[in-house]
This record gives C-alpha cells, structure tokens and sequence, in this order.
C-alpha cells in the first residue's frame, strides 16, 4: 500500500497539484491520467523519491519492495543485459555481486568462509537459484531473444533498451510497482504480454499510459489528476470516461434548475421591490438569490488516451 497526505508541488508561481491525500491499495491496478503538464510524472517521481514534494507525506508499506520503471537506459548502456534486469531486485543484487566476489577468490579466511555459508542461504532465500530463469522469461516476453542476454544493453536499439528496464522494474514482482508510459514502443503482442503479467500481481500497480486499450485492459481503478486535484474512480478507463460524463451531467441539470429559479426570482424583484405589500416577499427572495450558486463546469485539460500500434522494428 501507499499513501500520499496533503501532497503538493509547486514550481515557483505555478502549482501543479495541491493537497492531494490518496491511498493506493494492494492487488489493485491504478491509471494515473491527466493532461501533458498536469504533473503525472512528477508525482509518480515523489513516489519514488526521486523527487521530493513541496509539502505532503508519502508512506508506503514497511519493507514493502518498490519497482519503477527507470527513463534514462545509458546509465546501463555497458552492463550485461540480464546484469541490468537484476538490479530491479535491489537485495538479490547485492547478494549475487558478494556471491560472486566470496566465490572468485582463490582462498577464503575462514571469517569469508562463514560469510559464504551465510550468503548462500540468503541467495537461495531470496530466489537467487532461479534469478537466471526468471529474468530471461520476463525478457522473452517482452521481445528480447535468448541469443542477446548476455550482450550489453549498448548492443540493443532505443526501443529495446527500454524493454529491458522494464523487465528489470518486474523482476521481482515488487509490492510497489510504478510505471510511466511502459507500452511505449511495444507492439501489440508484447503489450498483452504485459497486461496478462500485471494481472497476475497481487502488487499496488500505478501506470501511466495514454494507449486506451492497455488502460482498459489493466486498470481496476482511475487516478484522475485535473484541476490540480486527483479524483479516485473505480474501474478502468472506459468506466472513468462514463461516470465522469454522469457527474457532468448532473452538475448540468443542477445547473438548469439554479437558473431556471434565479430567473424566476429575479423577476420577481425587479416586478416587486418598489411594491410596499410584497416588499417583505421581495427581500426573501433577494436572500434566496444571493444563496443559490451555479456550480462552474471547467473544460478539463485532459487529452483521451488512444490506441496506438507499433511495429516491431529490428534489434
């Protein structure tokens, strides 16, 4: 689980969003939307604690693991493939690098032989056994040949790089799982590769993603950040677009009425005011008048997420 209290970021004089409070709950699969600039990635980046918000508390789970799909792929260009889909699992990592350096020595102290016995246990623990499976299926999966996995990443196109951080931000299976934009350059296979994996997490998943289907696909739940606020909506994407049409159209029939009846009492005042037998019936309505608020329906800055198909170039 995770949980934002009072979130707010600010940019000098502009404020992107503003006292959010929300809880993202496990075994259930969020769609962060909202208009380019209305700050998605920057408040999946607070989550992370990659970057640090203008006020507000973020909590997640104790120990509860994150995984985030990382943007920038060159700090990984010269590291091995399945190497990089490894360090999604910080604390396997770290055991499998001591591992390897206990093992590579030509003698142990005895002191290193007992650390090798403890790590051992621990690497085996922590699914260390099966860490090389594991990877090269989530590889696979996402389009990645079994020929290229123990290549550098820098032997692989833009595309395919970002394919093998995300399989680093599944490796693992986090409890915590956050990712921004993670169908890009997928085509439409490994796309239902990666709806029918995230259905089968029981992780709090929170994604961005403006390719329609892939929300509807995935998403239990909408996170509408509009209006510098974030509104909470059961279902997936399609379920969002109609209950939020219905709240707009009772907002509009609310609206028609408060008109229609401030019309009438206006009417009534202008008719009536300087009449000194309905004077007193005139200043009720003159209060009345000044309590009716027509509720103010902004155009949403929202774009709607749309399918959009990607061919499989080469490796």
């Amino acid at each position: 689980m995770i949980t934002a209290s009072n979130t707010t970021m600010r940019y000098g004089k502009k404020v992107l969003f503003e006292d959010v409070s929300v809880t993202f709950n496990p075994n259930s699969r969020y769609g962060l939307i909202g208009a380019n600039g209305s700050g998605k990635s920057t408040f999946m980046k607070i989550l992370t604690g990659q970057e640090e918000a203008s006020g507000g508390v973020i909590s997640i789970g104790a120990d509860e693991t994150i995984g985030y799909l990382k943007q920038d792929h060159y700090g990984f260009d010269n590291c091995v493939i399945l190497d990089t889909v490894y360090q999604g699992n910080e604390k396997l990592w770290k055991l499998h690098v001591e591992r390897e350096e206990l093992y590579s020595k030509d003698v142990m102290t005895d002191e290193e032989g007992e650390r090798a016995g403890d790590v051992e246990e621990e690497f085996g623990i922590a699914g260390g056994y099966t860490m090389e499976t594991d990877a090269a299926k989530l590889l696979i999966g996402l389009g990645i040949p079994e020929d290229k996995h123990e290549k550098e990443l820098n032997v692989l196109s833009g595309g395919f790089k970002l394919r093998v951080l995300l399989a680093q931000a599944l490796f693992g299976e986090p409890e915590v799982l956050l990712l921004d934009e993670p169908t890009n350059h997928l085509d439409m296979a490994t796309i239902d590769w990666l709806v029918n994996f995230l259905k089968r997490q029981d992780s709090t998943i929170i994604v961005i993603s403006h390719n329609r289907y892939f929300l509807n696909q995935v998403c239990t739940d909408i996170a509408d950040l509009d209006y510098q606020e974030m509104r909470m909506f059961p279902g997936n994407y399609d379920d969002f677009m109609i209950a939020n049409e219905m709240i707009l159209e009772r907002i509009r029939k609310q609206n028609a009425k408060k008109e229609k009846r401030v019309s009438e009492l206006k009417d009534f005042i202008n008719r009536f005011s300087a009449n000194a037998s309905k004077s007193k019936q005139a200043s009720s309505r003159k209060k009345e008048l000044n309590k009716i608020e027509v509720d103010v329906i902004k155009p949403s800055t929202r774009v709607s997420p749309y399918i959009r198909f990607e061919s499989l170039s080469r490796l």
